[in-house]
């Protein structure tokens, strides 16, 4: 009888002890509720060094996108979810030629330095998507919507339609059209808990860029302590096209590597910021440090080409619109 009891106590005990893991671990589902719209802010930087027969070409790129996301239908567990550019802000300065966009200000100054790409960029503005999340695994399964996309960029050129429908494959499009970004875990995760996630990204005539992001869950924010803390060390891996993949390009990537670099540890450390209340992550900063070498075919000319790039990533998520119509913003006073 003791035995017995010994048996259903300790029985008991691991039953406990399970429930009580279980509860210390956080959960990291995105909340969803039908017809209630959440806004996001995905803004990159990106400074570039191209070396070219021995002469550096810099290149700095500031890009900001605006998206509305607006869940529409649940069915079991998959949520139909409208995506849609609200407006977007570009900055790219070229060895000191500088060409800006703003969907907000289409007036700006440099706003009139490439009349093709302006177009490239209005076609962007307004654009949607009908995205298909499965809420087992937070994956993206289909997206309706990139062919009148592509069609709407590529409009007046056919090769840039061309080249378009390469690059923009059904993976880039998922991975485009998630709004977890692939940052959250799909399972729960204890203080200290580490899991990895990998991305393969196919751009036809450009190459693939494979990236992984290995995270750690930290537990509270320390300042923002209403925040769960993961925090993320990023790489990437680059490989060029195969050798029939550049059509619809003025070059050809003919090989070559690219790969991270260790950040400098100066720098704060990639991180992502979930909100348990809205059940959505709050922000994400995630930087990268890239090298690498590639030969480039222009007009069947190889030229050895080196760069050097860093990349800062930042995503803002808020229930309220973030991109402020300018009519509706006070001006100063002018004294």
């Amino acid at each position: 009888m003791l035995r017995i009891r010994l048996v259903v106590a300790a029985g008991l005990a691991l039953v406990i002890g399970a429930i009580g893991l279980a509860q210390d671990k956080q959960k990291f589902d995105l909340k969803l509720e039908k017809d209630k719209s959440f806004y996001q802010k995905l803004s990159t930087t990106v400074n570039q060094v191209i070396k070219v027969q021995g002469q550096d070409l810099t290149q700095k790129q500031d890009s900001t996108f605006y998206f509305k996301w607006t869940p529409e239908k649940q069915d079991g567990d998959k949520w139909t979810i409208k995506q849609k550019i609200e407006g977007l802000a570009m900055s790219i300065d070229i060895s000191g030629n500088p060409i800006t966009y703003d969907s907000a200000n289409k007036n700006s100054p440099g706003s009139a330095g490439n009349p093709g790409l302006m177009d490239f960029f209005k076609g962007l503005e307004g654009a949607e998507f009908t995205v298909t999340l499965n809420t087992k695994d937070w994956k993206v399964e289909k997206v309706d919507g990139k062919d009148e996309f592509v069609k709407k960029l590529g409009v007046g050129s056919p090769q840039m339609n061309e080249l378009l429908k390469k690059i923009m494959t059904d993976d880039a499009v998922k991975q485009m059209a998630d709004p977890t970004y692939g940052l959250a875990p799909d399972q729960p995760k204890a203080v200290n808990d580490t899991w990895e996630k990998k991305q393969t990204l196919s751009l036809g005539p450009i190459g693939a860029y494979e990236v992984t992001n290995k995270f750690t869950y930290k537990g509270k924010d320390p300042t923002q302590k209403n925040l769960d803390r993961i925090e993320v060390v990023s790489s990437l891996t680059y490989k060029p096209p195969a050798n029939d993949a550049s059509d619809g390009l003025l070059f050809k990537i003919k090989g070559g590597t690219m790969e991270s670099k260790p950040l400098d540890p100066t720098q704060p450390p990639s991180v992502v910021l979930y909100n348990p209340q809205t059940g959505r992550v709050e922000k994400a900063v995630i930087s990268l440090h890239l090298r690498g070498e590639l030969t480039v075919s222009i007009g069947g000319s190889d030229t050895k080409v080196e760069l050097t790039q860093t990349q800062t990533t930042t995503i803002e998520s808020s229930n309220e619109p973030q991109l402020k119509d300018p009519t509706q913003v006070k001006q100063p006073e002018k004294k």
